[in-house]
């Protein structure tokens, strides 16, 4: 999943991509490279973001959304908003990915008659506070019980599971140690929930904290992230470096397969 942000403020990127010539540009790079899928934000949701209005995101995502849909690949959109859900599912968006798990008043009804797929993903707070003073008793525990909720939640309204996946939200609202544990504990959120886990570790802070790295240098750390989570079970990859990334897991599947025989 290749990461178009279309915002002013996002932590790695923001204002690159403003102009929609240049987005379009950088989608079509990022689908030569190898996106499977391009996910489209219209808001920044880094630690200490403001929100923005719901035009305001409909003006940056749609034009998007209406220039890249006959790419010949999935368009997800990355919206918390229940309005521009729809709007953008009209435009001929083909997943939703929410970061705040879907529980807005009026989310579940803006996709649950759309055929569409669905992200679920975790966080503590919101973007402006999460990353003050991220705290649990059972990081994975409470996390796959949440993640579990609501897809039971989505399976009461009708929608179907193979339009689910899910997000533990890797740096919303957790601390380094978190991160870890979730990370190393994908499979079991996987087996636990019964849906496919899409893992977003890309340039974040905790590659940072790592690595010594400031966000634009930190390239290497995300790929090795990358592999680690596709190690430990993860299915779809939200990434900043799709070539990167793609020529990383080919090699690591390559070897991984000559292992075995």
């Amino acid at each position: 999943m290749g990461i178009l942000n279309a915002t002013t403020d996002s932590f790695s990127d923001g204002g690159q991509y403003r102009q929609q010539e240049v987005a379009i540009a950088h989608a079509r790079s990022m689908i030569a490279e190898g996106a499977d899928l391009i996910d489209i934000g219209g808001e920044s949701t880094r630690p200490g973001a403001l929100t923005v209005s719901a035009e305001e995101e409909m003006r940056r995502l749609l034009p998007l959304v209406e220039a890249l849909r006959d790419e010949g690949i999935p368009l997800s959109c990355d919206t918390r908003k229940p309005e521009v859900m729809q709007a953008v599912l009209s435009a001929g968006a083909d997943m939703i990915n929410d970061i705040s798990g879907f529980r807005d008043t009026g989310a579940l009804s803006a996709v649950k008659d759309v055929n569409c797929g669905l992200c679920i993903m975790h966080m503590q707070n919101d973007p402006l506070t999460m990353q003050r003073h991220p705290e649990y008793t059972d990081v994975v525990g409470e996390i796959g019980a949440f993640l579990g909720q609501q897809k039971a939640t989505f399976l009461a309204h009708g929608i179907m599971a193979e339009r689910i996946c899910i997000d533990p939200g890797f740096g919303f609202g957790k601390t380094l140690a978190h991160n870890l544990t979730l990370l190393k504990n994908v499979e079991y959120l996987q087996e636990t929930v019964q849906a496919p886990v899409l893992a977003g570790l890309s340039r974040k802070a905790m590659i940072g904290t790592l690595t010594g790295k400031p966000v634009g240098q930190r390239q290497a750390g995300s790929v090795a992230a990358a592999l680690a989570a596709a190690s430990y079970g993860a299915r779809i990859l939200r990434v900043h470096d799709v070539g990167a990334t793609v020529d990383a897991l080919k090699v690591w599947q390559a070897t991984a397969e000559a292992w075995k025989t």
